[in-house]
């Protein structure tokens, strides 16, 4: 499965990925046409294996993201970690996220994941049946969800769940205004603000924010996504957290640490 070209090009984007990283390398010779091919498609330079640099760092396995500050070299990988203890132990269509999206006997609807992130919501929402597309601004986190999907396409045991996944690197403000086949439900998960204390916030919060910047655009994104869902939108919050842009929902629904606010369609 290929990642689909953007719809608009992400100058901004670019720009904060080569002021964050330095260089591509290649972790054995023969990985290194695709360092390269990683390398130009992202502006950077192929350099040997640098731990104390950010880096992406490909193999002919994998792909990874290493920086420094943040501990071991990150990768996303659908059949192990979070993913598969979700897959398996995270309660089905029972759980919040899957009430919020309208999951039911008979209800399957197909989603866009606007802020897609590590792609977590979005494969659980697959392996429970949903077709889901997708959007991503970072460079970087389009690379290495495209690299997941490749890598899961060839595991049997998660196979027909990641044909149900597909990546656009691309503002997710601007596709869904030039969106023609609407879908049923789009999801949204803004970047959550930095806390004062770095250490409370977890290593891939942290890189998210590296890659991304602050969030600018949600509630923008709100608006239009109401505008071109066919029966909901899905903002997931911290619980306690203020209505992104002041919106108030229809209704809420609530786990643990985290709300899912359910806004009807314009």
């Amino acid at each position: 499965m290929k990642r689909q070209k953007a719809a608009v090009p992400l100058v901004i984007s670019l720009a904060t990925l080569n002021k964050l990283l330095s260089s591509v390398s290649a972790i054995t010779q023969d990985a290194l046409p695709l360092a390269n091919a990683v390398a130009e498609q992202l502006g950077l330079t192929v350099a040997p294996v640098s731990h104390a640099e950010a880096q992406i760092q490909v193999s002919t396995d994998f792909i990874a993201l290493q920086i420094p500050d943040l501990g071991k070299p990150i990768t996303l990988d659908f059949a192990s970690g979070k993913y598969d203890h979700r897959r398996k132990f995270g309660g089905g269509r029972g759980q919040p996220l899957a009430k919020a999206i309208g999951l039911k006997k008979g209800q399957t609807p197909n989603v866009i994941d606007a802020t897609a992130g590590f792609a977590r919501d979005a494969f659980v929402l697959a392996s429970l049946g949903c077709q889901v597309t997708m959007l991503e601004q970072s460079a970087v986190m389009s690379l290495l969800i495209e690299q997941a999907i490749t890598h899961g396409l060839s595991n049997n045991e998660i196979a027909d769940i990641i044909q149900r996944l597909s990546i656009h690197h691309c503002n997710a403000v601007d596709y869904l205004k030039q969106l023609s086949t609407l879908p049923d439900v789009i999801y949204l998960d803004p970047m959550y603000p930095s806390r004062e204390k770095s250490a409370l916030v977890k290593k891939e919060m942290q890189l998210l924010h590296q890659l991304i910047g602050p969030d600018l655009n949600s509630d923008d994104l709100l608006s239009v996504a109401r505008k071109k869902a066919l029966k909901r939108v899905v903002v997931k919050r911290p619980k306690g957290a203020e209505y992104v842009g002041q919106q108030k929902p229809s209704v809420s629904i609530e786990s643990k640490n985290t709300r899912f606010d359910i806004y009807p369609t314009f």
